[in-house]
């Protein structure tokens, strides 16, 4: 007799149907992502997350009017320095978004609103401003994010 031909033993069976999937909630989609994130770069993961809620409300596939991309929006030449080859990929755009936002710190020797501006406005207008750009979006989106850290560690 040859093995596994016309042999009858018991048989798997697996139901599944949409009643038995719980939704995630996209705060929480990409948890394991950030938190590798955080490690990678010694970052607060609440400042990632607050990050990505910011700039993609947590899509992945978000692309804004000026070309940013992804969950951390970031623009493709960005990216591309940051090693992202695949920006709209979660994990690169995390990790590439996470060490950018490790740079900025480091430049800005851990001024965490000078670090955000730089990320929304770029490294130039708050060169140029020698202070968080007076641009109402870049003053709006840095207290969000220092609201939304605030509240995390509440």
């Amino acid at each position: 007799m040859r093995i596994g031909h016309g042999l009858r033993g018991p048989r798997a069976h697996v139901t599944v149907d949409i009643s038995s999937f719980d939704p995630l909630d996209a705060r929480h989609a990409y948890d394991d992502l950030i938190k590798e994130a955080a490690a990678r770069y010694h970052l607060d993961p609440a400042m990632i997350r607050a990050v990505m809620q910011t700039e993609s409300a947590f899509n992945a596939t978000a692309v804004s009017r000026v070309g940013a991309m992804g969950l951390m929006q970031l623009m493709p030449d960005v990216a591309a320095e940051l090693g992202a080859d695949d920006p709209m990929d979660p994990r690169q755009n995390i990790m590439a978004g996470a060490r950018y936002l490790r740079q900025l710190l480091d430049a800005y020797r851990g001024n965490l609103p000078l670090a955000l501006a730089s990320y929304n406005a770029g490294p130039g207008a708050v060169k140029k401003y020698g202070s968080v750009p007076p641009f109402k979006e870049t003053r709006t989106y840095v207290k969000k994010i220092t609201g939304l850290l605030a509240d995390a560690h509440d």
